[in-house]
């Protein structure tokens, strides 16, 4: 039989030991005191920038259109290769502040076929257009053209407005007014490769205008 003192030693002991198992356990992942020191997630630039900005804003109201079609819609035959090949009319509304320059970019990403399309064909190439500018005309001929306005190459390799003048299917036909910071030099006659990368780093914002077309063909 066991003596009071030894009882009341083990009695110690085992205290002792629960203290100490206690004061060293640790604490679960996901305990209440690790998620009250969690930081909040740090903002980022895009988190400061939201839509709302005055320069997003700005952005947005760029606005390009035609009286010859609606947005989406067919482009009249007038303005095609089955037609007078006049080239559109265009106006542009809510340059953003700082705008120094236009340029203007024509193109049908569905070419040949829109079922197949392999390349994207250039109609039309301008830049420099003046920040006085607002519109351009119907059939406006290179001489006609805002003062100082300069003219690159479409994919027939010459300059000026060339229509749709698709082989099969209807295709779209994107028209890019980009409004610039800056007057770029002469390029002496760019393709659209070679003024987009002049171009880069430069653009305020872009106004998108596509009308369509399918040819009497």
């Amino acid at each position: 039989m066991r003596t009071p003192a030894v009882l009341v030693t083990l009695v110690l002991a085992a205290a002792a030991s629960i203290h100490v198992q206690t004061a060293a356990a640790p604490r679960a992942p996901g305990a209440a005191p690790r998620r009250a020191a969690a930081a909040a997630p740090a903002r980022t630039p895009a988190d400061t920038a939201r839509p709302g900005s005055a320069k997003k804003e700005s952005a947005m109201s760029f606005r390009l259109s035609s009286g010859a079609f609606a947005p989406l819609g067919a482009i009249p035959k007038r303005h095609t290769c089955d037609g007078e090949d006049l080239s559109p009319p265009l106006s542009w509304t809510g340059a953003p502040a700082g705008t120094k320059s236009f340029a203007l970019v024509v193109d049908d990403p569905d070419a040949p076929d829109p079922a197949a399309p392999r390349m994207i064909w250039v109609h039309w190439v301008i830049y420099d257009l003046p920040v006085t500018a607002t519109a351009l005309p119907e059939g406006v001929a290179t001489k006609d053209l805002p003062h100082g306005t300069l003219e690159g190459l479409n994919d027939w390799h010459k300059p000026g407005w060339r229509g749709p003048c698709p082989p099969v299917g209807r295709h779209r036909y994107f028209h890019r007014l980009y409004a610039l910071d800056i007057v770029l030099p002469d390029l002496h006659r760019p393709t659209r490769a070679a003024l987009e990368k002049a171009m880069a780093g430069h653009v305020l914002a872009k106004a998108e205008l596509v009308g369509t077309y399918l040819s009497a063909r």
